[in-house]
């Protein structure tokens, strides 16, 4: 079973930093492929990073080089730590684990299979 749930959510200033946090409360054993989404009302949701059981990561173009997601101590949590944040960068932000260790090439593309409910993020000019 894969509950997650999100937090680190809230406003920040462009050009500043702002750190998410997930955590699985259920009961699985394995380290998951595990990722960031997020959505804005009214567009698509967008993978932004992802992180493969064994640690290889992938990221949006979007967010290449100003985000950076890792993976906590405690089985299946995960971080994604945003630098340097645009105007651009305000959406929903949503957690998700697929059901296995492995992250394929195109998962940021078709995402996870579970999905957290989300928190969000402002940045103000």
């Amino acid at each position: 079973m894969v509950d997650l749930v999100e937090s680190g959510g809230g406003s920040v200033e462009a050009g500043g930093t702002l750190s998410l946090s997930c955590s699985n409360s259920g009961s699985t054993t394995k380290d998951l492929c595990m990722g960031w989404f997020r959505q804005v009302p009214g567009s698509e949701r967008e993978g932004i990073a992802a992180i493969s059981g064994d640690g290889r990561r992938m990221y949006a173009a979007s967010v290449s080089g100003r985000f950076t997601i890792s993976r906590g101590d405690a089985k299946n949590t995960v971080y994604l730590e945003m630098r340097r944040m645009k105007a651009e960068d305000t959406a929903m932000y949503y957690c998700a684990a697929e059901g296995n260790s492995f992250c394929p090439a195109n998962i940021l593309t078709y995402g996870m299979r579970y999905l957290g409910k989300g928190t969000q993020v402002t940045i103000s000019a």
